[in-house]
């Protein structure tokens, strides 16, 4: 059966969209697929000061500050920055300050305009940091074991400067955790798969670390102090490099998160990474586009083709083609980054994830305000 102009046109567009996903999928994802996890180096080798910044969060920091506290490395300390909290976090820390003697408080004060945020409040963790080594990670966060730190200390190789980790959400009984769930899974795997390729362009500041000394070397979050998020991805994007950068993935350096409850906050919170997404360097901001826009012209066209009789078997044989090759590679990465019960639900989970971030993207250009809390 011949195809006329419009038909031969989408359906060479939906192969060219086909071939872009395919080299996400085999030339960069596949190579966290393939990646060797190593055991957790038992030797502990400089100390570590964990920051922590904290805005009303006494009920968080009360479940999950010992666990951060008790964590199986000789000498570490847990710096959390109270910013100007109201809801009983300075009463909290004065009590864990008394059992600890590891715990550092630092005390943002009310007064003057923070209009940089979280940033601020990291900076001055930063400053009182009595240690190098930097590990980062929020009040609402829970290493996955005792071993998180050796696991996120600094490496043996004297030119790592930057670790980056992994953090997935918690698992709750809804439609909107699945799909915060495997939206992280997706940024995750992205990050993760760039950095071992050799271009890393962010870190979530859940589960990070990085030298004291590159902070001020490269003057800090000064280059975007006025954009209230991107403490971490805008950090990272800034001064990560491919020979100063590695990841940890071991289960044990995992730190579990509480998602978002209701929609509007995790809609919030996607505006917040959308609005420091837009510093990124140039040709990372390329890649995530060239990604995401091929993604959804993928799906797009391939239900224009359905409409024409001539290509709808083409377009089915595309679709099973892409689902299939895809299925050797995501399935595999979602048992790595601990929500295997995801694995069967991947291919709706692809088409959901498309609609939410086209969806984010256009109500980003109409929301401009963002805070950090």
């Amino acid at each position: 059966m011949e195809l006329n102009l419009i038909e031969f046109t989408l359906l060479i567009a939906l192969v060219i969209c086909l071939l872009i996903q395919l080299y996400y999928t085999l030339f960069v994802h596949v190579k966290l697929a393939r990646y060797k996890i190593a055991e957790i180096d038992a030797e502990q080798r400089e100390p570590i000061s964990i920051i922590v910044c904290a805005r009303n969060e006494a009920e968080n920091l009360r479940e999950n500050l010992p666990k951060l506290l008790s964590q199986n490395y000789d000498q570490f300390q847990v710096v959390v920055v109270n910013d100007r909290s109201w809801d009983g976090t300075k009463e909290l820390l004065e009590e864990f300050s008394k059992q600890y003697a590891n715990l550092k408080v630092v005390t943002v004060s009310e007064g003057g305009s923070f209009i940089a945020g979280k940033k601020f409040a990291a900076t001055m963790g930063i400053k009182a940091a009595q240690y190098n080594w930097l590990v980062f990670t929020d009040a609402d966060c829970v290493p996955a074991s005792e071993n998180w730190l050796s696991g996120m200390q600094k490496p043996v190789n004297r030119d790592i400067e930057i670790v980056l980790g992994y953090s997935p959400y918690t698992k709750k009984r809804s439609l909107l955790n699945v799909l915060i769930r495997f939206e992280t899974f997706f940024t995750a795997v992205n990050y993760l798969s760039f950095a071992l390729k050799g271009m890393p362009y962010m870190g979530v500041g859940r589960n990070m670390a990085y030298r004291k000394e590159l902070f001020f070397r490269n003057k800090g979050f000064a280059a975007h102090m006025h954009v209230p998020s991107g403490d971490d991805d805008l950090f990272v994007n800034a001064n990560a490099t491919a020979d100063n950068t590695i990841v940890q993935i071991n289960r044990e350096t995992h730190v579990w998160s509480e998602p978002k409850q209701t929609f509007l906050s995790y809609i919030r919170q996607k505006k917040r990474h959308i609005g420091a997404g837009k510093l990124y360097k140039p040709k990372h901001k390329f890649i995530l586009s060239l990604q995401i826009v091929t993604q959804f012209l993928f799906y797009a066209l391939f239900v224009a083709l359905l409409c024409f009789k001539a290509t709808q078997l083409i377009a089915l044989g595309v679709l099973v083609l892409n689902i299939i090759i895809r299925s050797f590679v995501y399935p595999k990465l979602l048992y790595r980054l601990n929500y295997k019960e995801l694995r069967w639900w991947f291919p709706f989970l692809d088409v959901l994830l498309v609609l939410f971030l086209v969806f984010n993207a256009i109500l980003s250009i109409f929301v401009k305000k963002v805070s950090w809390k």
